[in-house]
């Protein structure tokens, strides 16, 4: 499980005073806690973790960019190595060529036959693909293949 790897990995960051991977993980692990709390106790799932990790990369890179922005390559540097220590509990992602193989079979599977079924299309592959793939390229794709 996830969570079970982030503690080891945690319990290990701690041993060899690794600042940076224990400040993430710490975060992290307070993200799940805090989702334990809103569920009502329930154990977080896989699931759940993936998507909790998925929301905190996108807040780094969103953070990356307005650091560059504002000429902060210090601060965008340290949001950067954190960034790769988030994505590393990641499954493996998919490329591009993955994801269109995947909306064309989709669409081919639902019916869909133009831009009228994105939201239906979207709803199906999201659901299948999240955490495996970033969902502005899912976006990209869907809207591509609708338009055909």
């Amino acid at each position: 499980m996830l969570l079970e790897k982030m503690n080891k990995d945690f319990v290990q960051a701690m041993k060899s005073k690794d600042a940076l991977r224990v400040s993430v993980l710490k975060m992290l692990k307070s993200q799940v806690k805090y989702r334990e709390i809103d569920n009502r106790e329930k154990p977080v799932t896989d699931e759940d973790i993936i998507e909790i990790i998925g929301k905190e990369i996108k807040k780094h890179e969103e953070s990356i960019e307005m650091y560059r922005t504002g000429n902060r390559e210090d601060l965008s540097k340290k949001e950067e190595e954190e960034l790769k220590i988030l994505k590393e509990y990641l499954p493996r992602q998919m490329t591009e060529e993955e994801v269109m193989a995947f909306v064309s079979e989709a669409i081919v599977k639902l019916g869909a036959n133009g831009p009228k079924d994105f939201g239906r299309v979207m709803k199906e592959v999201m659901a299948a693909l999240r955490g495996k793939a970033d969902g502005a390229i899912i976006k990209r794709t869907v809207e591509e293949n609708l338009k055909k």
